[in-house]
């Protein structure tokens, strides 16, 4: 029974010990301290005409509020998913010396002619995380779980859902900060297709408006910088 309790215990002063390390990069931008933020994942990050996007919308918003606080690097590239992340890793991620990275991959690993399972989708996350925290052990990392796809996109991931448990399960058990968008667009696509198509008008890709509207204040929020 001691041992079971003193086993809890350390458990809960790791847990502690992580979540304390989670909010130093936060603490840090409102202190004035510039932080780089690294943002990796897909075209739901990095769109293929190179536009304006939310991670540019990302540091204006925080840098609107403290000043000179963040350099968000979007490391992003459109089509690609977590074995490619993998591989690139070196040169996208750590190079720049990230004291926060925002990690999604889970709408490619889901598409179906890259045949990603969600075991191989599991190991390369877990990769990515292991290999940051090698790198620099107080870099904190975040997940990030997107939108939903819908029509012939959803068709060619069906199984979008587990593998966005995949970016779930890994959270809880790395005790690591989810930011989960899929909650508020849910309720979007809720009200009806139409209405989610004011936000994604190819069905997958959300633009400007979704970012100003829900993507960027909701990271604000769940960061704890706003």
């Amino acid at each position: 029974m001691r041992r079971v309790f003193l086993s809890c215990l350390l458990f809960q002063l790791l847990c502690a010990c992580m979540l304390s390390a989670q909010k130093k990069v936060v603490n840090r931008i409102k202190q004035g301290e510039k932080q780089t933020i690294v943002v990796y994942g897909t075209s739901l990050c990095a769109l293929p005409d190179g536009t304006l996007t939310w991670p540019a919308m990302l540091q204006d918003s925080i840098n609107a509020i403290y000043p000179d606080a963040v350099e968000v690097i979007n490391s992003a590239r459109s089509a690609m998913w977590s074995t490619w992340g993998v591989q690139n890793l070196d040169e996208k991620v750590l190079s720049k010396k990230p004291d926060m990275v925002l990690i999604e991959f889970g709408m490619n690993d889901a598409y179906l002619p890259y045949h990603t399972s969600l075991e191989v989708c599991r190991i390369n996350v877990e990769y990515m995380i292991d290999r940051i925290k090698e790198a620099n052990p107080q870099c904190e990392i975040v997940l990030q779980i997107m939108n939903m796809p819908i029509r012939e996109h959803l068709e060619k991931r069906p199984h979008i859902n587990a593998y966005y448990d995949v970016y779930r399960k890994i959270a809880r058990k790395r005790n690591l900060k989810l930011i989960d968008h899929y909650a508020y667009w849910t309720g979007i696509l809720k009200q009806g297709e139409e209405e989610f198509l004011k936000y994604v008008p190819d069905g997958i890709h959300p633009r400007a408006l979704a970012w100003k509207t829900y993507t960027v204040p909701f990271i604000l929020k769940e960061l704890g910088i706003k």
